[in-house]
């Protein structure tokens, strides 16, 4: 490494050089030779800078700085390693929502088919029964309807038959009929 410094010093001081020995008039070791009196003092300069480190002090600059770039470079690498990270946890996260999102459809779906057969089923039994109850009042108005149509015409036949036998029978027949009848109760109730 101290070998390329210094060849590449040597190869610096050569190119500085060359306008030197393209003065043409005064020779390359005359002092009146301002090209050379410049370079000298170039090369003067940079053998001190040389001797002072500046150059250690720039490399060490130079590697702080690429250190801290790598540095950088690896704290972004770890913070996109982190980044995508948690997007796959989100991206994990959103399908599972939209998987549970899809089951609470479906079952909201299946619940409200249930809910609206069992309505149906409710629906139809309810009718089944006022129906039936329908049908019961009116198979009960009937038979009281029947009953009292009955009972109407057994009054009237009663009533009329009264009327015949009142005008019909004589006092002798009525005492005559009421033994008969009593007859019949004591022969049924013995």
């Amino acid at each position: 490494m101290r070998q390329m410094k210094k060849l590449a010093l040597v190869a610096f001081s050569v190119m500085a050089a060359a306008p030197a020995f393209a003065a043409g008039d005064a020779g390359w070791t005359d002092l009146a030779n301002t090209n050379m009196v410049v370079t000298l003092a170039f090369l003067l300069f940079v053998t001190f800078l040389g001797y002072m480190g500046v150059h250690k002090m720039l490399g060490t600059q130079l590697d702080n700085r690429a250190d801290g770039i790598k540095s950088e470079l690896e704290e972004a690498r770890a913070l996109r390693e982190e980044a995508q990270t948690i997007l796959a946890t989100y991206e994990r996260q959103q399908k599972e929502v939209a998987k549970q999102a899809e089951r609470i459809v479906a079952h909201a779906k299946e619940e409200a088919a249930n809910a609206a057969a069992a309505a149906k089923e409710d629906l139809k039994a309810s009718i089944a029964r006022r129906l039936a109850n329908a049908e019961d009042q009116i198979v009960s108005a009937q038979a009281a309807a029947v009953k009292e149509v009955r009972d109407t015409a057994a009054q009237v036949a009663v009533a009329a038959a009264r009327d015949v036998i009142a005008k019909q029978m004589t006092a002798t027949e009525g005492n005559s009929l009421i033994d008969d009848a009593i007859k019949t109760v004591e022969a049924k109730l013995h």
